[in-house]
């Protein structure tokens, strides 16, 4: 199973896949974590951010993702860009797809701005940040739509997805919350 969260930059990603594997790992051994950030990384940073860059980042991902969803693992992605043709592929190569859209507004995520993406696009040092000047491809059609907000936890987040998981057989019982 691939379970692909996408939301713009500071909605939450890859804080509600870490809540997931925290609570998840003792019981979902195979449960693996591929976080956009992460995977940009390994292959050495070397991309940009323009438009052309943020698809080759995501077919790796989903590269990865297919070739470890083959190898029997559960798979959580923590991805920014939701372009149309990238979410279709998805849907067609990944055998369980769980597709999770964290919908934040713009005032949301420039508030928390954890990487200091917002500040320096309003400052006018940067560019190529997706739902400023680069177009935010909504998803349209998720399994799970969720509104991000200040009151909403990634905690209470994490359950609902774990709960969609439970529903599709992935999960034995496990807890749904930290009770």
């Amino acid at each position: 199973m691939v379970i692909w969260i996408t939301g713009i930059s500071g909605a939450g990603k890859s804080t509600i896949c870490q809540a997931i594997v925290d609570r998840l790992k003792p019981f979902l051994p195979s449960l693996v974590n591929l976080d956009g950030d992460v995977v940009r990384a390994i292959f050495g940073d070397g991309l940009g951010h323009k438009e052309g860059d943020r698809v080759l980042q995501i077919n790796r991902i989903q590269r990865l993702a297919l070739e470890m969803e083959k190898q029997g693992l559960v798979v959580l992605v923590a991805a920014l860009y939701a372009h149309p043709d990238l979410s279709a592929w998805n849907r067609k190569n990944f055998s369980d797809y769980l597709e999770v859209f964290l919908d934040a507004p713009l005032s949301l995520v420039e508030e928390r701005d954890p990487k200091g993406l917002y500040a320096k696009v309003r400052a006018g040092q940067m560019q190529d940040v997706v739902g400023v000047d680069i177009t935010w491809h909504k998803p349209t059609a998720p399994h799970i739509h969720m509104l991000a907000t200040n009151t909403r936890t990634p905690d209470a987040m994490a359950t609902e997805i774990i709960a969609a998981m439970k529903a599709r057989g992935v999960l034995a019982p496990v807890p749904l919350s930290h009770d």
